[in-house]
């Protein structure tokens, strides 16, 4: 019995640290750049665009794909990070349980 019950009470450690990871996502900022800093994205810890910021020599009215482009790859970096993030620390609260990591997207 005494194995079942500390199998438990790890669980329910495990499932409360998880949910203070998930707080601690939602405050975390990752950002991430393209075009060599032109475009920045910046992404909460659950990879929620929170912020764009585009340095204003990239603007031309001519070329708004290339712009697209680069806020486009500068997201995905930021989603990137913010995922892997994620997966370091779940499996960090895990302490070396095996657990199924969910995506975030």
């Amino acid at each position: 019995m005494t194995d079942i019950q500390q199998l438990m009470q790890m669980g329910q450690q495990l499932q409360t640290r998880m949910a203070e990871l998930q707080e601690e996502l939602s405050a975390r900022e990752i950002s991430a750049s393209a075009g060599g800093g032109m475009v920045t994205a910046t992404v909460d810890g659950k990879g929620s665009v929170t912020r764009i910021v585009i340095d204003p020599t990239v603007v031309d009215a001519r070329d708004v794909e290339m712009l697209e482009d680069l806020v486009l790859a500068a997201v995905s970096e930021a989603q990137g990070k913010a995922q892997g993030l994620y997966e370091e620390d779940m499996r960090k609260a895990a302490g070396g349980m095996p657990i199924q990591l969910p995506g975030l997207f």
